[in-house]
């Protein structure tokens, strides 16, 4: 089985994000809604049945453009650290 987190992306997703609106960022890299979950993760799972990843919610308090974590590396997820710049 292949390690998780995957990199989806090795830059960041640059997304318009909606005031009150919760978004749900992808931890695991295997959606194909990047930089959003889309459930994949589900599909990895833990000996007791579990998932291994979740996804993390995002609610922003302004209308503004984000950078969602592409690489999956950040330290402040969903939003991009500059993680991806110690892996390319």
């Amino acid at each position: 089985m292949e390690k998780l987190p995957r990199i989806a992306a090795t830059s960041p997703f640059k997304v318009e994000v909606e005031a009150g609106k919760t978004y749900s960022w992808c931890s695991c890299g295997f959606s194909k809604v990047e930089p959003f979950c889309d459930g994949a993760h589900k599909a990895f799972k833990n000996e007791d049945g579990t998932s291994i990843m979740k996804s993390v919610k995002y609610t922003p308090n302004e209308t503004k453009i984000v950078s969602f974590c592409g690489c999956k590396q950040t330290k402040s997820p969903p939003l991009c650290d500059g993680s991806h710049c110690k892996i390319c």
